[in-house]
């Protein structure tokens, strides 16, 4: 199989997989129901209105250390069944696995209100993240195929 890296981030096709991820941000984003996602939609409005361009520019910074963890899913998954259906087996681990290069890219970042509106979301967004594997699998399946 094609590394990831080769097809999802070529110049040809990573501009239609950013708008893709983002699409499926703010889909995942606004499906949210009850107490956490109003907390959830509270704290994204809360960073779009920090720039508006935050999350597109998270994104672009974002992809190659999201697709790079994705790799051994994708390799070890080798074709076999949907990959929607591969990440939603092992969803503890593919959550842990994205979740730890945000982790990272906020704990080095120096803006306050990012890291505020970060720590505030944080205790959920292992579930949000599980929630969201299934669309993220179509997602890596439809550009990388």
């Amino acid at each position: 199989m094609a590394a990831l890296e080769d097809t999802l981030l070529n110049a040809q096709t990573v501009p239609a997989v950013r708008a893709d991820v983002e699409a499926l941000v703010d889909s995942v984003v606004s499906d949210k129901r009850g107490a956490s996602g109003l907390a959830l939609k509270t704290g994204y409005a809360a960073l779009r209105r920090v720039g508006p361009t935050i999350v597109p520019r998270a994104v672009e910074r974002l992809l190659p250390a999201f697709v790079e963890k994705l790799e051994p899913f994708w390799q070890d998954h080798a074709g076999n069944g949907s990959f929607a259906g591969y990440l939603s087996a092992r969803d503890g681990q593919v959550a842990d696995a994205l979740l730890g290069v945000t982790d990272e890219r906020v704990a080095g970042t120096s803006n306050g209100a990012v890291k505020k509106v970060y720590a505030s979301l944080r205790p959920s967004a292992h579930r949000h993240v599980v929630d969201a594997l299934p669309r993220l699998g179509a997602l890596v399946e439809k550009h990388a195929g």
